[in-house]
């Protein structure tokens, strides 16, 4: 069944009772029995306080049921699949050479989500959440069943990121059915084909899944074509009703073109001009994973996830010298191109979870314990800045050595432990702790101005984390949410490079720290009315940056890679969505919704160079409004994003030679998407960005640039599904 609304977890207990027939009428009593599931209000809603032994109670969560929306699947667009969730932050590359459009929340970095804990069914698919917390790799939408996102609490059970925890669900198999064949095919404007197929099924003990995609494009503007193939597969035996195995492995391949940056003058001409014409990246990403759950006994659950991801990250380009004002010509003299740049990056990770909850009595009310480990090792070759061809095709020969040759490992151990103290049926606190341990090492050499610096840095530290949350049930439906939850964010790999013969690390560089706090309530009234409403308050300390120095013995000048400013983020996020239709009659087989997604963010520097400065890429409101309607074959969705304006950097100038420096103007944009169902077969058609908006959402100082990124203007697309 197609899920299509709100939805909000419901638990409760049944005492059950067996009375004999017999003369003496004796009467048994049973265990309780727990009844855990998701009461459905079309839209959006919040995890249960309690979900495969992972607690969710008094933390900001959303959850959303993909199948229940209208969207360009085809393409991943984000603003579309994850557009409700107030204040989230998309940083649109599409059409510039990133396929996985990267999220934040709260005015932090949305650049391939390196504030977030990037996870697909449960397990990390970045390359390395300490050292390299970029993701290349997201599953394509058509096979997701559901996104969970956690707020900056989820620091605990997850990891100590800033921004939070999302989560891709993949689709199960079909219960009761031994093979089922989905497919969808896509057509749209920019030449974009994509074509996805899945099957799945469940044998006696077994169940499988699996998918295949393959999406092509020529691109919004010239040298943008890009194409990926991504697959995956799972299998999982029921050794009993208490224990489960499974194994699953993704596959990512593709090869995407990068049409380069542009001046704010180019943009304002043509934002589809494209600079560079021989610039690609390639990212093949692979992820092995195995997974065991077993039920101790009714109260007690262990589950196991062990992952093994081996991936890299390809580029060659004309190179950021010059910024987007340098044009890739042929050389006169030469009569050929100058020599591209090429870099190679190889990422290996090795993650294993371990996950015990039990619920337990204390007093009259049930507890809920939640512990684990986390074993991790990560190890990173870097290798770039080599010579390449001056050719146009992708080709990653170099002539010579490699400009830098670097290689990091990362050993990681982690505890964790949460507890819901259940005070009343009504209050709970949940007290959490997390300590990390961490090893870093980094290990090379880079040429700069035609010396060579080494490299060999270890660091060890040790870091706690402590948080508490609060959750009232006002209602069966509704209730009041409170967190405060320390997080982090250790040195990443990039800033432990030796950057120049003039430059300098600093000795004391400290990791990132600080908290989230929450304060909201959320809930349901009937089938008609769903919000979430609260405000938040981050502090993010010991922000890494660069600093330019004096020698005090020579009187030279320096570059200091330092801890250089604080930042303090604050504002309101709201979520409210009222259908009309069953307002007015609640048995309606009809339904008119409307949407306001809505947040409020002020993300300033408190300390250093910059303070009283706007965070770089921190809009000050992003507000999106929907107006849906659905019947049982129709649905179509109508959606205006609104962001603010934003800074490319913590200087807030509007104008800059650099290129990642300069004003991000505020802009809207609408899209519309419908889908028809017929029987087994649907229909789908939308058009994303109606208005033909000329906007970006990204400058950046290098690749996929350097300069503006423009995002995509007015497309159309066109699908047909089935299931069979």
């Amino acid at each position: 069944m197609r899920l299509r609304k709100f939805l909000v977890s419901l638990s409760f207990s049944l005492p059950f009772v067996s009375i004999a027939q017999n003369d003496s009428n004796t009467v048994h009593r049973l265990n309780e029995v727990t009844v855990t599931a998701f009461k459905t209000v079309r839209g959006i809603g919040h995890m249960p306080e309690l979900k495969d032994g992972i607690i969710y109670a008094g933390k900001k969560s959303e959850l959303i049921i993909v199948d229940s929306l209208d969207a360009n699947k085809a393409i991943n667009n984000t603003r579309q699949i994850l557009g409700r969730i107030p204040g989230l932050n998309i940083v649109e590359t599409e059409t510039g050479g990133f396929t996985a459009n990267g999220i934040a929340t709260r005015g932090l970095n949305p650049i391939q989500s390196i504030e977030m804990n990037t996870r697909q069914n449960g397990y990390n698919i970045s390359a390395d959440i300490f050292g390299y917390n970029e993701a290349y790799y997201i599953p394509p939408m058509e096979a997701v069943q559901r996104i969970e996102m956690v707020r900056g609490a989820a620091s605990l059970q997850f990891g100590s990121q800033f921004g939070g925890l999302v989560n891709y669900v993949i689709r199960d198999a079909p219960v009761n059915k031994s093979f089922e064949w989905n497919t969808s095919q896509t057509v749209g404007s920019f030449g974009l084909f994509n074509s996805f197929n899945s099957i799945g099924g469940s044998f006696k003990k077994f169940n499988y899944y699996a998918f295949m995609q393959y999406r092509y494009m020529d691109g919004y503007r010239p040298n943008s074509r890009q194409w990926q193939f991504s697959g995956f597969g799972k299998l999982q035996y029921a050794v009993s009703s208490k224990l489960n195995f499974g194994i699953e492995y993704s596959i990512l391949r593709n090869q995407l073109k990068m049409p380069g940056g542009l001046t704010d003058s180019l943009f304002n001409l043509d934002a589809k001009i494209s600079t560079r014409s021989r610039n690609w990246l390639r990212s093949p990403w692979n992820i092995i994973a195995a997974n065991a759950s077993y039920s101790i006994d009714e109260e007690t659950s262990l589950n196991i996830k062990s992952t093994y991801l081996f991936s890299s990250r390809s580029l060659v380009w004309r190179n950021e010298d010059g910024g987007p004002s340098a044009l890739d010509l042929i050389d006169p003299v030469t009569n050929e191109y100058t020599p591209r740049e090429v870099g190679v990056e190889r990422m290996h990770n090795s993650t294993t979870e371990i996950r015990l909850s039990r619920n337990y009595f204390l007093g009259n009310q049930k507890s809920t314990l939640a512990t684990g480990v986390r074993l991790a090792y990560a190890w990173f070759d870097r290798m770039g800045a080599g010579e390449g061809t001056t050719g146009a095709d992708f080709n990653l020969s170099i002539n010579g050595n490699w400009g830098y040759d670097l290689k990091f490992t990362t050993k990681n151990t982690t505890t964790f432990i949460e507890n819901i103290f259940r005070v009343s049926e009504k209050f709970s606190v949940t007290p959490g702790f997390r300590l990390e341990y961490l090893e870093s090492t980094s290990k090379g050499y880079k040429i700069s101005d035609n010396n060579k610096l080494e490299s060999n840095e270890k660091r060890v530290r040790s870091f706690p984390l402590f948080g508490l949350g609060l959750q009232y049930k006002a209602s069966m439906n509704a209730n009041v949410y409170a967190n405060i939850s320390q997080a982090y964010k250790p040195i990443e790999y990039g800033q432990l490079e030796p950057f120049g013969i003039s430059s300098k690390i600093d000795p004391g560089l400290k990791d990132a720290n600080g908290f989230n706090s929450d304060l909201g309530f959320r809930g349901t009234i009937k089938n008609f009315l769903n919000f979430d409403i609260g405000v938040f308050y981050m502090a993010y300390n010991n922000r890494i940056g660069v600093l330019l120095k004096t020698d005090p013995v020579t009187g030279d000048l320096y570059s200091l890679r330092t801890n250089i400013a604080n930042s303090v983020h604050k504002g309101i996020e709201t979520y409210v969505e009222f259908n009309l239709l069953k307002y007015l009659n609640n048995h309606s087989h009809y339904g008119l919704s409307i949407f306001n997604s809505f947040a409020y963010i002020d993300a300033r520097y408190t300390s250093g160079e910059f303070s009283g400065k706007r965070v770089e890429a921190a809009a000050n409101t992003i507000n999106r409004v929907g107006l849906i309607f659905n019947s049982k074959k129709l649905s179509a969705t109508f959606q205006v994003n609104s962001v603010g304006d934003a800074y490319g950097d913590a200087s807030n100038v509007k104008q800059s030679e650099d290129p990642i420096a300069g004003y991000i103007p505020a802009y809207t944009v609408l899209d519309l998407s419908g889908t028809y169902k017929i029987k087994n077969y649907s229909v789908k058609i939308g058009v994303n960005n109606l208005a033909d908006k000329s906007y970006y959402t990204r400058r950046t100082d290098e690749y996929p640039g350097p300069g503006i990124i423009p995002s995509i203007g007015r497309s159309v697309y066109l699908g047909i599904a089935a299931r069979f």
